[in-house]
């Protein structure tokens, strides 16, 4: 879906929900910008953006109108029918959710734009003079960076069509599962289809532009790369290395948090849990090592296991 096409639906929703009335096709014609100024591909246009639409689940009406001295048809989205369901949240809930709409914007869209989301879910009077007081002031708490080429990779993994781009100084295929984003980044997570496994890419990191596949698509798998999760050490382009660890037993249950059920493979002679962990950052695993101090120790591969230790005697000597 190009980024006109979107740009044409968000301006003909905005139009269609903010009527007071149905608007009739010669009325959304002038009204939304983006259509084709040639009747036939307007009404071709048209017809493709009303199935479009329906098929997001948004509630677009066709009602009579009355328009220029007599009856006609005419479209609408009634706010009642696209307002937010009352999710049945707490009054503290409610308070948070409003609170990280002010408090968390998108870079280029505005805080409004941001809270329209949440047209549907009403605050009483406290919690909105509270909510006022915290976000007292024009600046957010904090931004969430918007890539340019997120519109491409959005669009790849609603339509589930692969994406190709250069990363590292080599062209990808990737099956996109899915976006994250983590740490004041994002995150492309998806099927490499050169290496025939799940790979993690961050997205500034891409080289050049998104290509988008459109004469090709992809079936989502049942179980799809886990994305970035809280697991760093495993974001990268490297080769993997499957680090084997052993964790005392009174810190396994929090390496099983941090490290994954799957990872888990039995318990040694000393009654240690051992874990077999895919590292494509070194450096993140180490750092993930350090939290568990001396009840965790990396017993290979024997080259990843000569890195920490190095790296753990120069730590010692600074």
């Amino acid at each position: 879906m190009s980024a006109a096409k979107v740009e044409r639906l968000l301006n003909l929703s905005a139009a269609l929900l903010a009527a007071e009335r149905p608007l009739t096709a010669s009325e959304i014609r002038r009204r939304v910008p983006g259509y084709p100024e040639d009747l036939g591909s307007f009404r071709r246009a048209f017809e493709r953006d009303k199935d479009d639409l329906r098929e997001m689940g948004i509630p677009l009406r066709l009602l009579p109108v009355q328009f220029e001295g007599h009856w006609t048809e005419g479209y609408r989205i009634p706010p009642e029918d696209y307002a937010l369901r009352d999710p049945g949240l707490e009054a503290d809930e409610l308070a948070a959710l409003h609170f990280a709409a002010h408090a968390v914007r998108l870079e280029g869209v505005s805080s409004d734009e941001a809270l329209q989301a949440l047209a549907g879910v009403r605050l009483g009077a406290m919690e909105e003079e509270a909510i006022a007081a915290a976000v007292a002031g024009d600046e957010p708490l904090a931004r969430v960076p918007v890539d340019g080429r997120l519109m491409e990779l959005f669009t790849a993994l609603v339509e589930r069509h692969p994406v190709t781009f250069s990363y590292n100084g080599s062209e990808r295929a990737i099956e996109p599962h899915r976006l994250d984003y983590q740490r004041g980044r994002w995150y492309l997570s998806g099927h490499d289809r050169q290496r025939n496994e799940g790979r993690s890419f961050r997205v500034e990191r891409i080289e050049g532009e998104v290509a988008v596949v459109v004469g090709q698509s992809f079936v989502a798998p049942s179980q799809p790369h886990p994305g970035v999760a809280l697991r760093s050490w495993q974001l990268g382009s490297a080769e993997p290395i499957w680090a084997e660890v052993a964790v005392d037993a009174d810190q396994a249950m929090s390496a099983r948090r941090h490290l994954g059920e799957e990872s888990v493979r039995g318990t040694d002679a000393a009654g240690r849990t051992l874990f077999v962990v895919e590292v494509r950052n070194v450096e993140a695993f180490r750092g993930l090592v350090l939290t568990f101090l001396d009840h965790a120790e990396v017993i290979g591969p024997p080259a990843l296991r000569q890195e920490i230790i190095r790296w753990l005697e120069a730590l010692e000597q600074q």
